[in-house]
């Protein structure tokens, strides 16, 4: 992810900018940063869980939307536009008022990590989500190894819980569905990626 050599834009000035280059940038209170193409693991992994959550959903009669990378997210406590891999939305989705195409209120947001953004999604992005009210789980998926972190809101404070293993499951406790680790990981190839600390460029 690289920051546009743009002057401080407005949010209207953003929107049209995605518009015009027909984009997807992730906005920062003014700064716009391009959004790179992923691997095809990354898109996998996605699609994947995406898949999962929906089914899951429809099967127990669960009132509640998941979205993908397409959706943008606006976080109102710090003027941010972000894509998320997943987001999850209960009951009706709500829209920022700067932008209709917006949501507000996630209750899950998923991010499958990449050697380029594993520190963004834990550090900032994180941070930056933990200020919207509504989210109670935030899940970081390794794209390189079957390890998948769960961060849950405990009133002010977040517990973390990390699976290892395709034999596991990934229950969404705030959604009330589980998970298989192996359907998440569908078709993933983890052959030439075994160390984490080697990650390919």
């Amino acid at each position: 992810m690289e920051a546009e050599n743009l002057k401080h834009l407005t949010v209207a000035e953003y929107q049209q900018l995605e518009i015009d280059s027909d984009t997807k940038y992730e906005y920062h209170d003014g700064i716009v940063y391009s959004m790179a193409g992923g691997t095809i693991e990354h898109g996998l992994i996605v699609g994947n869980t995406f898949g999962e959550i929906k089914f899951a959903l429809r099967k127990q009669s669960i009132n509640c939307t998941v979205t993908n990378s397409e959706v943008k997210l606006h976080v109102l406590e710090s003027n941010k536009f972000l894509y998320p891999d997943c987001m999850v939305v209960c009951g009706e989705i709500e829209t920022s008022k700067k932008d209709e195409n917006s949501v507000t209120n996630p209750i899950v947001i998923i991010e499958v990590l990449s050697t380029s953004t594993e520190n963004y999604d834990r550090g900032t992005k994180f941070h930056t989500y933990r200020s919207i009210k509504s989210l109670k789980e935030y899940i970081l998926v390794d794209q390189y190894m079957p390890v998948v972190e769960i961060f849950t809101r405990k009133g002010d404070l977040w517990k973390i819980e990390k699976l290892e293993g395709m034999e596991k499951h990934l229950e969404l406790v705030s959604l009330g569905i589980s998970i298989n680790m192996q359907n998440i990981y569908e078709k993933v190839d983890f052959k030439s990626r075994t160390d984490k600390n080697k990650y390919p460029d």
